[in-house]
């Protein structure tokens, strides 16, 4: 019996069937190596593409690299072009092979044509091969010294790529001092920019390490630097004007006269066709006058048109990533977008995301003179094809109503939507209906009346069907149908997949039950019986809770389950405020667009020190004499300060709210007082517990039969630090701003608070006062209790070394979140500990 024949592979150029044909290539390519025959250079070509297409597959061809170079001895530029790409891809697998093409490349390296030049050049810097770097060297110094702008661009570059490999080589050689030269120097803007991108990127790398390199690196934030790249700015290209914009921002003029001047220079840059562009100058504008309140509205303003035309032009992408920080800037001073609401009506054509985001903004700008034509508009799109957008534009009435702004028609249009045959419209309003009703209850008979006409069974959606049945259960006493409604729900409990709506009708039949006990006794007992057979741990928890409840006092059972209530006036937003202005401190990047801080989305090795990113123009800055403390300025909020901070102003915000919304509850020690000799009691009562450990912990282990752990000997008392502090220690605000924005953070921690510390944290005054009797002065604070804001900073006394802090207290929690900055890293955590000291110290007698 013949064997079976073997499957053959295709021998076409691209998939050889073997080694053979590589074989073949090399010798083909041995053979043309020395020729100087005519066309050789094209029979050269042919092969050569053989050779990167089999390369690009895959396929190991790194045993014609002899012949590859030999061959690139030429002046064709094409040849060139695919030997550098094939020496590039091999050299960084195979180190040895690399030595074999130094000598060709440093000979490329001096060629008449000035493009060979540079490609050589870009090739042997691309090569990384930590034995190869005293090749490098002598090429890059004459690539930065070579007449041609392309050469020196191409240098620019190598010498980065020289620092990533060998650090020590690269400043030994002076080639940062060289780039500084060429920046300030080269007329080739494009150079410039080189220079600019690579200095940057070595300086921020060196300056933790040494002195001289941080000193160089406020030389590229001086006037003289900034100005001059400035007034060339035109020249650059749209990327490099980014990337001047950038270090722009990180400038921190001397007075309002310079902002001004540089916010002129920049006036042309909001009309550039390029968007990057504009988001850059105006990130600029923003940082620049972000302590400038007064002129805030002038900004946004000016800001506002090239913006929106940038929206309306372009791609999809482009008009959402604007759209992103047009966002972001809506939220913070809707009254400034609010007459130009129509830009932010969905066009037919555009994607969904696009139509999602306007939708948000719609909600945003929504007020008193506008609401009506925007829930109109939004109206329209209920019956939109698209059915995620027609869910989101109910949700925006929804959210539109909640802001108090023409509450009557709004009420009115939701109830049409629940008469409307649509699923998915239906459920959508049910779930605004209900979160109406928390906030508006005088709206409940016009609500009712028309919810009463649903059926439960044409409602699937969990949500939906769990707003209904809080309705059935809240209202009850009004809707004649609802304890028989919620009895046929309970017969249905093993068809119901949902635990959200299994506890809602757990809550719905107790709050029935209390209003009409008759008509729902029976229903309240198969609840309960369901319910602790439930499989769901929640759902078994709660019935277990109510018959518990139930069997301990009915009337007590009542007020736990259905006591009076008050109007919602605030709902809690999903996005917390400290979030929300870290996205507005990372202006221009991606966190507007994912609408996340960075280092949410980035790999921890990537993200880098928040260098620039921890502003503190949104707090007062006074200056403090050395014995006395200066009345710091509180944080005013209003709608004129449109860059203050989130938190700031919703923490004013939520002073003047209805006393009915809801607030952690804070510490009050005038509330609990208990004399010294009860406290010593009890700490002896119970000698297996530590004086200051707490006890709840202990409890529950009781509770659980483990018995009571033992009590861990006594840490010993640590030692005083030996950091002394300059108790005169003066500093300007200029210079702390300065020093804030370029010094990484050193050193990031949370704390705790004494209860006596809260308790006297009454006003910002007190904790001044108190950490400059520890030699730490404050230079700015902020804040309304509970969240209190504050800079302070503190210099050695043998010498004139800094500590910057920023310290959030929150009095609720008990909590300071610590952020340190030190010229001398290595202090950072002797500093720490004196401040943390002092801190502890805070309201002891």
């Amino acid at each position: 019996m013949a064997p079976p024949a073997q499957s053959q592979r295709s021998s076409s150029p691209s998939q050889p069937s073997g080694k053979g044909e590589v074989a073949d290539v090399k010798s083909q390519l041995r053979n043309l190596a020395g020729s100087r025959a005519p066309g050789v250079d094209d029979s050269k070509r042919e092969l050569f593409k053989k050779v990167i297409s089999y390369m690009t597959i895959g396929i190991d061809v790194s045993s014609v690299f002899g012949e590859m170079v030999m061959c690139s001895a030429t002046s064709d530029i094409v040849l060139k072009k695919m030997c550098y790409l094939y020496v590039g891809n091999y050299a960084k697998v195979n180190p040895d092979l690399a030595l074999l093409t130094i000598n060709f490349l440093q000979r490329d390296c001096k060629d008449a044509d000035p493009m060979i030049r540079g490609l050589a050049l870009r090739s042997l810097c691309s090569l990384r091969v930590a034995n190869l770097v005293e090749y490098l060297v002598g090429p890059l110094g004459a690539g930065l010294k070579d007449n041609n702008s392309y050469v020196r661009m191409i240098a620019v570059m190598g010498v980065l790529k020289l620092y990533h490999i060998s650090a020590s080589t690269c400043v030994d050689a002076d080639f940062p001092a060289m780039l500084k030269h060429l920046l300030l120097n080269d007329r080739d803007t494009q150079v410039v920019a080189n220079c600019l991108s690579a200095l940057q990127e070595i300086w921020s790398l060196e300056g933790s390490t040494s002195e001289e390199v941080s000193r160089e690196r406020e030389i590229l934030l001086s006037k003289p630097v900034i100005y001059y790249l400035l007034n060339r700015i035109r020249e650059f290209s749209e990327w490099a004007q980014c990337l001047v914009l950038e270090l722009v921002g990180k400038y921190v003029p001397a007075d309002s006269n310079e902002i001004f001047d540089v916010m002129n220079l920049l006036e042309d840059r909001l009309q550039h066709a390029n968007g990057a562009v504009v988001l850059a100058t105006t990130k600029v504008f923003l940082q620049l006058t972000l302590s400038m309140t007064d002129v805030h509205q002038q900004v946004y303003e000016r800001i506002k048109a090239p913006l929106l035309t940038l929206v309306s032009s372009g791609s999809p992408e482009q008009s959402y990533a604007v759209l992103s920080h047009l966002h972001l800037l809506v939220t913070r001073a809707p009254f400034i977008f609010s007459s130009d609401y129509k830009h932010f009506y969905c066009q037919y054509n555009e994607p969904s995301y696009v139509k999602k985001l306007k939708l948000e903004m719609l909600t945003a700008v929504a007020n008193e003179s506008n609401t009506y034509e925007i829930v109109t508009e939004l109206c329209e799109y209920a019956a939109n094809v698209d059915i995620p957008i027609a869910r989101e534009s109910i949700r925006a009435v929804g959210k539109i109503a909640l802001q108090q702004y023409d509450v009557n028609a709004i009420v009115d249009r939701l109830l049409q939507f629940l008469e409307m045959e649509k699923d998915y419209v239906t459920a959508e309003a049910l779930v605004l209906v209900k979160d109406l009703l928390r906030k508006y209850p005088q709206w409940s008979h016009d609500c009712i009346a028309v919810v009463g006409n649903i059926s439960s069974k044409n409602v699937q959606e969990p949500k939906a069907k769990a707003a209904l049945i809080w309705m059935l259960g809240e209202y009850s006493h009004e809707m004649h149908d609802a304890p028989y409604i919620l009895e046929s729900l309970i017969e249905n409990w093993e068809d119901e997949h949902s635990a959200e709506v299994r506890l809602h009708l757990l809550t719905a039949v107790m709050k029935c039950f209390f209003k009409r006990p008759p008509e729902t006794q029976k229903s309240l007992g198969a609840a309960l019986a369901a319910g602790l057979a439930d499989f769901h741990q929640d759902v078994h928890d709660r019935a277990l809770f109510y018959y518990r409840l139930l069997q301990y006092n009915i009337s007590t059972a009542e007020q736990v389950v259905n006591p009076p209530k008050q109007a919602v006036s605030v709902f809690a937003d999903t996005q917390s405020s400290e979030i929300k202005d870290r996205i507005f401190d990372e202006f221009n990047s991606l966190s507007v667009v994912y609408q996340q801080p960075s280092y949410m989305f980035t790999y921890k090795e990537h993200r880098g020190p928040f260098e620039f990113s921890d502003e503190i123009g949104n707090i007062s800055i006074g200056t403090e004499s050395a014995n006395t403390v200066a009345q710091a300025h509180r944080v005013e909020a209003n709608d004129k300060d449109l860059l203050l901070s989130t938190s700031e102003k919703e923490e004013t915000r939520g002073l003047n709210n209805n006393s009915s919304a809801y607030s952690a509850p804070s510490y009050d020690a005038s509330s609990v007082s208990v004399p010294t000799s009860q406290m010593s009691e009890l700490a002896i009562s119970n000698p297996s517990v530590p004086g200051n450990a707490p006890q709840s912990g202990f409890a529950i282990d009781d509770l659980l039969g483990l018995g009571l752990p033992a009590a861990p000997a006594p840490a010993p008392s640590p030692s005083p630090p030996p950091l002394k502090l300059n108790p005169k220690a003066v500093l300007d605000p200029t210079t702390f701003q300065q020093k804030w924005r370029q010094l990484p953070i050193s050193l990031s921690q949370e704390c705790s608070i004494t209860p006596e510390g809260v308790a006297a944290l009454t006003t910002p005054q007190a904790l001044l006062r108190h950490m400059q009797g520890q030699a730490i002065h404050c230079i700015a604070s902020g804040g309304q209790s509970p969240n209190f804001k504050f800079f302070f900073f503190a210099q050695k006394a043998e010498e004139s070394s800094t500590f910057l802090v920023e310290c959030i207290v929150n009095t609720s929690s008990a909590k300071a979140q610590i952020k340190i900055k030190a010229d001398d890293q290595s202090a950072t955590q002797p500093f720490s500990s004196v401040f943390q000291s002092a801190l502890s110290k805070f309201g002891m007698p």
